[in-house]
């Protein structure tokens, strides 16, 4: 599907709609006059598999307690072997109301208060959250930029795991937001790492299917013939895949059983909630009809990409925009024309757009800013448009 008929199709409006995204920009912002272009989440319908599906269920009128049918693992284990070559058994996996929600329990039933765990910013911000909330020990290996394209020092990994004694990682693959698909070979060397100091690792996998521009996700479990699988706390959903999140349903992977067995009885005392109904069956429909779907949102979000990336540096020489092998939230470097303490001022009072900022990723990220690229292209157009004018004012 090219990007022309699946805007036509799928752009909606979500003004007005209790869109995080559109209608809390003064309650996020102060302002409520601005393009949004920062959450990630999409203004496109998901696909029509999925709508028919929960129409289904929904005109059956009754929504009482409900549990994961067999025909739901059999879609998520076929999609996941159709394209990542990963083979999921029933037995392994566990529903979760979202990945955030997966990384608080593997925290509190996998460490203890004060125990390190090793994050590598520029990261997702819960990343963040989840570590302080609960009490445990901060530990950061920045990444650095070059050139636009973010790498990870492993000595430096190491170094901070052993003199740190971290207990537990938190990789996030493909990375939000420094756009990286990771290489079977940066995946082995992260996981070998923690295998030698006895390492858990979560892998937050949410974004799993944006690798764009021919770049290839790798499970974590599959890494060196699955070598380190029995370490891995696999998390993943369709909710950022194919615009789901409101209905907060993800999952869970565990092939060792001993951790299974530990998380099932730490879920046993804990975690009292029901399952979603609508979010597994919206989840299950699009793993078995979202193909084409998707096929269609990768190519708009590889256009928008281009888009910003030629316009934005043709007419801002000083500017970066980096490197996008996955997800669809580049950052955008302007330190090169801007003080940091300058970018709000500048994107925000004066472009007049909701963006991420860097320092919510990591404070030596400050002068970036994350655009969410998941929308119409006219959305987008206006916002590089809004940056090159402003910045002709200077």
């Amino acid at each position: 599907m090219n990007v022309e008929t699946f805007v036509e199709n799928y752009y909606v409006e979500r003004k007005n709609t209790d869109s995080l995204k559109w209608d809390l920009l003064e309650e996020r912002f102060g302002d409520a006059d601005l393009l949004p272009m920062w959450v990630a989440d999409m203004e496109f319908k998901a696909p029509d598999g999925v709508f028919e599906a929960l129409t289904e269920r929904i005109q059956h009128g009754a929504y009482g307690y409900s549990f994961v049918p067999d025909s739901y693992y059999q879609a998520f284990s076929d999609w996941m072997e159709k394209y990542f070559g990963y083979k999921v058994d029933k037995e392994w996996c566990r529903p979760a109301t979202g990945v955030v929600s997966a990384l608080y329990w593997f925290m509190n039933c996998f460490t203890a208060e004060k125990d390190a765990v090793l994050i590598t910013p520029p990261v997702y911000y819960p990343f963040f959250s989840v570590v302080n909330d609960l009490n445990r020990t901060l530990v950061t290996v920045d990444m650095t930029d070059n050139d636009g394209r973010f790498e990870l020092d492993f000595d430096q990994l190491e170094q901070a795991i052993a003199d740190n004694n971290v207990k537990l990682f938190l990789l996030c693959s493909p990375h939000n937001p420094a756009g990286r698909v990771w290489t079977e070979d940066e995946l082995e060397k992260m996981l070998a790492i923690c295998d030698k100091h006895d390492v858990l690792v979560i892998a937050d996998e949410i974004h799993q299917d944006f690798a764009l521009h021919h770049h290839k996700h790798i499970p974590a479990p599959l890494i060196a013939d699955g070598k380190y699988r029995d370490r891995i706390l696999l998390v993943n959903a369709a909710s950022k895949t194919f615009n789901l999140p409101g209905l907060v349903h993800a999952n869970i992977v565990i092939e060792n059983p001993a951790l299974r067995q530990k998380f099932d009885d730490y879920a046993n005392q804990h975690i009292m909630s029901e399952k979603n109904l609508l979010g597994h069956i919206a989840t299950e429909a699009a793993y078995r009809t979202g193909e084409e779907w998707l096929d269609g949102l990768r190519h708009v979000i590889e256009a928008n990409y281009d888009y910003v990336k030629k316009e934005l540096t043709t007419h801002i020489p000083e500017i970066r925009v980096c490197d996008l092998e996955g997800t669809y939230l580049p950052l955008i470097d302007l330190k090169g024309f801007l003080d940091p303490n300058d970018v709000k001022k500048f994107v925000q009072d004066k472009c007049r757009l909701a963006v991420d900022y860097g320092e919510w990723f990591g404070a030596a990220y400050k002068g970036y800013i994350r655009l969410n690229l998941a929308t119409h292209p006219k959305l987008v157009k206006e916002a590089v448009e809004r940056i090159v004018r402003e910045y002709e004012k200077l």
